[in-house]
């Protein structure tokens, strides 16, 4: 597993949520101020990503259990996206 230099659960961080079905753009409040993004390809069910910076991993929490208590949208991914100074 790879090893990010200076990254702290209580430190602000930026990352990528994919979920499967669509999320209004109108959520992103709710969910953190992440940017919302709808992708559609044929026979294929529609996948929401968020992107964006989070306070904190409790912030990245609170946006995982929105998605799951209040949407029931199943999770495909969550990644961080490393910032400049750490490389």
């Amino acid at each position: 597993m790879e090893k990010h230099k200076g990254l702290q659960p209580w430190m602000p961080a930026t990352y990528r949520i994919s979920v499967q079905g669509n999320l209004p753009k109108s959520w992103s409040v709710r969910l953190g101020g992440m940017t919302i993004t709808l992708t559609s390809e044929m026979d294929q069910p529609p996948v929401t990503t968020l992107t964006g910076s989070l306070q904190d991993q409790a912030a990245l929490l609170g946006v995982l259990t929105t998605l799951y208590d209040l949407l029931r949208l199943p999770l495909l991914s969550v990644e961080y996206l490393a910032d400049d100074d750490d490389n």
